[in-house]
This record gives C-alpha cells, structure tokens and sequence, in this order.
C-alpha cells in the first residue's frame, strides 16, 4: 500500500537533467522544487551560475516554479534572494498544506504539477497523496545522522521497486 506514495514516477541524477523539454514532455507546467540536498548541499546558502542558468530555462519555457521547503525562513529566503521565485519555509512535507497552496494560486490541474525532491518520505509522498506527478533526484551530500541513516534505509526497498519496474518496462 505505501508503495503507492513512495514509488516515484521519475529518477534523474542531477537536478537540472530535468529539462522543460522532459516537463513537456510529461505535460508539466510547474514544478514545487525542495531546496536541500535538491538543488543543493545544506551548507551552500545561494544559488550558483548553474541555478540560475536552470531556472531560466525553466521560465523560458513557461514552466512555472516554487521552492518548497521544510527548512527554516532564513535558509530558503537567502537562497532564493537571487531566484526571486514563489518560496515556502517550514512546510510541513509530506502534509500537502503548502502544495495545495501554491497550486490553488497558480490555477492548474493536478496532472500538469510535479514535486522535486529528494526524499520519498517527504517529498514523494507528499505529491503522490495529492496525485502529482513525483521525480526525484540522489541527495546531493546527505547528514549522517542516525536519523537520516533510518530514513534512507527506509527508502530502500521503494527505490529497488522503481528501478525494477523501470528494467521491466525497458525489457518490453
């Protein structure tokens, strides 16, 4: 049953391999974007040329975009200072509050949102209970906290079930 929540639709290995060719392609015109160990390392406090070069991609393309974040006001407004994109902090993922937010003020149908994440417990099942399409991406340099250790040997076997499903469907 929680593989239903926790299975997500996509991997990639970085997060701008998510290209709005990708997003068309899946019929995607926004993104709720997580801040740390997506985009990048709790220790990096401002978006680099990378980012930036990401998200006007993104914006050329029409894809509307917002950061999503469970951390704290200070870290996501430092690192979305030079965004200026639409930005969330203390957001309670998994629970869908702030996603159900952004999305009534955007105006679009479930089906043409998807979560950017790194993690299946928050990120992941947090858009897939609201039906949004979920893509996730390695984390980036994680803590090694008995707790995010726990968390990441959770995630395990949901991860196998992705790639499994994936060499099924490639053998087709």
């Amino acid at each position: 049953m929680l593989s239903k929540y926790l299975i997500p639709d996509y991997v990639f290995e970085h997060y701008d391999d998510v290209t709005p060719a990708f997003l068309a392609s899946i019929g995607v015109r926004a993104l709720l974007i997580d801040i740390d160990n997506t985009l990048a390392p709790y220790e990096q406090p401002i978006p680099d040329e990378r980012h930036r070069a990401w998200f006007d991609a993104l914006d050329a393309a029409g894809i509307r975009t917002a950061l999503i974040s469970n951390n704290h006001r200070e870290r996501v407004d430092e690192f979305n200072a030079t965004l200026g994109r639409e930005a969330y902090f203390h957001s309670a993922k998994p629970f869908g509050v702030t996603f159900r937010r952004v999305m009534k003020g955007w105006g679009l149908p479930r089906e043409q949102v998807a979560v950017l994440g790194d993690q299946l417990l928050t990120d992941a099942l947090g858009g897939k209970h609201l039906g949004l399409k979920v893509i996730i991406v390695p984390p980036i340099r994680d803590k090694k906290t008995a707790f995010v250790r726990f968390k990441r040997w959770l995630e395990r076997p949901y991860m196998r079930a992705f790639y499994e499903k994936q060499s099924k469907e490639e053998n087709k």
